[in-house]
This record gives structure tokens, C-alpha cells and sequence, in this order.
């Protein structure tokens, strides 16, 4: 196991750090994957397991699909960290922009973490995951003005539909999601997820 070394000297759960302190702390430690909650908190992602890896690229690759048909938008990786305008750093599993809003971002804000909540979102619950964590994120999402997130929950079976202005929607899988005015013309059928 490689030894990494964090140059912090402080609690770690709480820390008072500029954005970018934040983002050459994710710079100097590129091992780690590491979130910023909108209250300070920092938070350590545990790596996934084959099948949520597998989950979240087809997830993607779906997404990706309808947008190179569209091109209405510019979609992104769980490696992508978006600087949320409530003060949070997300790095959602699968992200979408909207193209005009990404355009309106300098060649700069594009390279580093991007100051702008994504249009649309999804989370994918793994095994090390705790659901209430997740939802509290999607939640964070929500606030900070993302317009559709979909929260997959294999091991419950479930898809957790987040939008704007609404109480969250909870749908058993096998299910059919559409992008609605969001993503238009976007539909992905969710068949259950195997164990």
C-alpha cells in the first residue's frame, strides 16, 4: 500500500479552507477523493466496488448518448467537482450542464472546479454507502439550485427523484425515468439491479 500524506495539520472532519486551499488540497492529494459539504465539513470517498463502478459508467454512457444526439449540454464524470453557489464541493457520480451555462464560464472556472451546479445529477448508492448521507447530498444539490436528480438505491431496489420546488419522489425499480423538461427526450429504463 502506498503511504499518502496529507498536508493538513488540523481536524480533518471541519476545516476552514478557502477554495483554493480546497482545490490544491485535491490537487496535492490526487489518491484521495475528497468532497466539500456546503457547511465545511470534509468528506473522504471510499472507492467503489466493480458493480457500482460498472453501474456508473452505463449510467454515464446512457447520458452520454442522448447528449452527442442533443448536444444540448456537456456531461461529466464522477471525477468532476463542481464549487456549488451555496459553498459546498460535490462530485456527483454522472453531472450534466446545460451548454449555454457552461459556455458562460471562463476557459479558467472550466479547467478548475467549475463554479456551477449542474442541471441534472445522479448518486449511485454503493455497498460502503449510508442512504441518509446520499439523500442529505441530493438534498444539497437541490438547494443549491440543481433542477433533476435521481438518487439509484440497488440495494433497496429504488430511484429517489429529486426536482426543484418538490418533495422528492421514491419509485421500486423496474421503473422508467425520463429527463422531462430537463433533458428532453431523455428516457432510461431502470430494470432491477442484480446482487
Amino acid at each position: 500500500m502506498t503511504a499518502l500524506t496529507l498536508p493538513l495539520k488540523v481536524d480533518l472532519k471541519h476545516v476552514d479552507l478557502t477554495d483554493e486551499q480546497f482545490y490544491q488540497l485535491c490537487l496535492s492529494n490526487p489518491d484521495l477523493k475528497i468532497e466539500r459539504t456546503a457547511t465545511g465539513d470534509l468528506v473522504f470517498m471510499s472507492p467503489v466496488g466493480g458493480d457500482s463502478g460498472n453501474r456508473e459508467l452505463e449510467l454515464g454512457i446512457d447520458l452520454g448518448n442522448w447528449n452527442r444526439r442533443t448536444n444540448l449540454g456537456k456531461v461529466f464524470s464522477s471525477s468532476t467537482i463542481f464549487k456549488l453557489p451555496r459553498g459546498g464541493s460535490r462530485s456527483p457520480d454522472v453531472a450534466w450542464v446545460e451548454l449555454s451555462r457552461w459556455q458562460s464560464l471562463t476557459l479558467e472556472q472550466r479547467r478548475q472546479f467549475p463554479p456551477i451546479a449542474p442541471d441534472f445529477v445522479i448518486e449511485l448508492r454503493s455497498h460502503t454507502d449510508n442512504l441518509s448521507t446520499l439523500q442529505d447530498k441530493m438534498q444539497e444539490y437541490i438547494d443549491s439550485g440543481v433542477q433533476l436528480g435521481w438518487l439509484f438505491n440497488p440495494q433497496d431496489q429504488q430511484v429517489e427523484i429529486y426536482r426543484q420546488g418538490q418533495v422528492k419522489e421514491v419509485r421500486s425499480l423496474p421503473t422508467q425515468l425520463t429527463g422531462e423538461t430537463v433533458l428532453p427526450e431523455f428516457v432510461l429504463q431502470v430494470d432491477q439491479f442484480s446482487d
